[in-house]
């Protein structure tokens, strides 16, 4: 049975901590716990890991809200803010529900590799405290769509300030 607390692979590619990320950043899981994905280098279709609702797309990563109000980010390669939205085509809407499994962003990782940068796929629970996130695909292969992490349940949604009028 899959929990909505179940994170899948975006990707094709070989699991890794988060703590091996080449960004600083993301190794020191400021932007949430997770765990980074080292992709096949050859053409893919990013897959959205959980359902939910986008927040915010970009060609280079996209986070979303899951349906239990955990923000989810997937960030491709790294400083690939710097492409400008090259090689990457967006195949989603930039708002609204998404599906577990749900097309993406395709790119071909070799082609942020041939650029010197690093393609490394990070997938970070943004609520989930350093440490917090462990995953047994670590050191495994895992096909676009596999099981990568589960939220533990002791991370809960961050408390929203109320706008007043």
């Amino acid at each position: 049975m899959t929990s909505s607390r179940q994170v899948f692979s975006p990707v094709a590619g070989t699991v890794r901590p988060l703590s091996e990320a080449s960004d600083p950043v993301f190794a020191a899981e400021m932007v949430g716990g997770g765990v980074l994905v080292v992709p096949d280098e050859q053409p893919q279709v990013t897959l959205c890991p959980a359902g939910g609702t986008l927040a915010k797309v970009h060609p280079h990563a996209f986070a979303l809200t899951t349906n239990d109000g955990l923000g989810l980010l997937v960030h491709l390669g790294i400083d690939t803010v710097k492409l400008k939205g090259e090689p990457f085509e967006v195949l989603c809407p930039s708002s609204g529900s998404v599906t577990r499994g749900q097309q993406m962003i395709a790119w071909n990782p070799a082609d942020v590799t041939a650029r010197q940068l690093s393609p490394e796929v990070l997938v970070c629970a943004m609520e989930a405290p350093a440490g917090s996130i462990t995953s047994e695909a670590v050191g495994q292969h895992v096909e676009a769509g596999d099981l990568l992490f589960t939220i533990p349940d002791e991370v809960q949604p961050r408390q929203r300030k109320s706008r007043k009028a």
